[in-house]
C-alpha cells in the first residue's frame, strides 16, 4: 500500500511540475483547422493566378503586379488570422476542461520564445517582397516558422519540435526547387498541420 501511494505521489508531483513549466493545453484540432485553412488558401491563390493569366506550373518566370502582390499578402493575413483564432478557441476550451489557466507566466514565455524567430522571419519576408524576390517568400516562411516551433518546444509539448524540423527541412528543400513555393507552402502549412493535429488530438485528447 505504501509503495502504491508513493508512486501515486510521484506521478502527482511530476504532473504538477509539468503543468507549471510547460503549456500543455495546445489543441490538436486547432492544427487541423489551421491546415485546412492553409490548403483552402493555397487553392484560392492558384485560381487567382489562373484569373490573372498566370500558368503557375508551366515553369516560366512570372511577373506579379503590385495589386496581385497586395491581394496575396491579404490572403496570407486572413489565413493567419483564421489559424490564430482557431488555435485560441480550441486551446482555451481544452484548458477549461483541464482546469488550467490559459494565460500565465509559462504562456508568456512560450509566446515570447515563439515570436522572436517568427517576427524576424516576417520582417525578412517583407524585405523579400520589397525587393521583388517573391520566389523566396514561401521557403522563408516555412524555415522561420519551423525555427519558431523548435524554439518554443521547451515551454510546450515536446512533439512540437518534430513538426518544426519537418517545416525547416521542407523550406530548405523548396529553396532548391524554386517556382513550386505554393505547393511546398500547402504541404508545410496545410498537410503537415493536419497530420500533426490529428496525431496530437489522438495522443493528448
Amino acid at each position: 500500500m505504501d509503495s502504491k501511494n508513493y508512486h501515486e505521489d510521484l506521478s502527482h508531483i511530476r504532473s504538477m511540475m509539468e503543468r507549471s513549466s510547460r503549456f500543455i493545453s495546445l489543441s490538436g484540432l486547432s492544427g487541423v483547422v489551421a491546415g485546412l485553412a492553409a490548403i483552402i488558401g493555397a487553392i484560392y491563390v492558384y485560381f487567382v493566378f489562373q484569373r490573372e493569366g498566370i500558368s503557375y506550373f508551366d515553369g516560366n518566370r512570372n511577373i506579379f503586379n503590385p495589386a496581385l502582390v497586395r491581394e496575396l499578402v491579404w490572403i496570407g493575413i486572413i489565413i493567419l488570422v483564421v489559424a490564430v483564432l482557431s488555435g485560441y478557441v480550441f486551446t482555451a476550451n481544452k484548458s477549461k476542461k483541464k482546469g488550467l489557466k490559459i494565460w500565465d507566466a509559462t504562456t508568456k514565455r512560450l509566446l515570447v520564445t515563439f515570436a522572436v524567430p517568427l517576427v524576424a522571419g516576417g520582417l525578412f519576408c517583407l524585405a523579400l517582397l520589397y525587393h521583388h524576390l517573391f520566389v523566396f517568400v514561401a521557403p522563408a516562411t516555412l524555415i522561420f516558422y519551423g525555427l519558431a516551433l523548435v524554439s518554443a518546444e521547451r515551454y510546450t509539448l515536446t512533439d512540437v519540435k518534430y513538426l518544426g524540423y519537418l517545416e525547416i527541412i521542407l523550406g530548405l528543400v523548396s529553396l532548391f526547387i524554386l517556382g513550386w513555393g505554393l505547393v511546398f507552402w500547402a504541404i508545410g502549412f496545410g498537410v503537415l498541420h493536419i497530420v500533426y493535429g490529428l496525431i496530437m488530438h489522438k495522443k493528448y485528447k
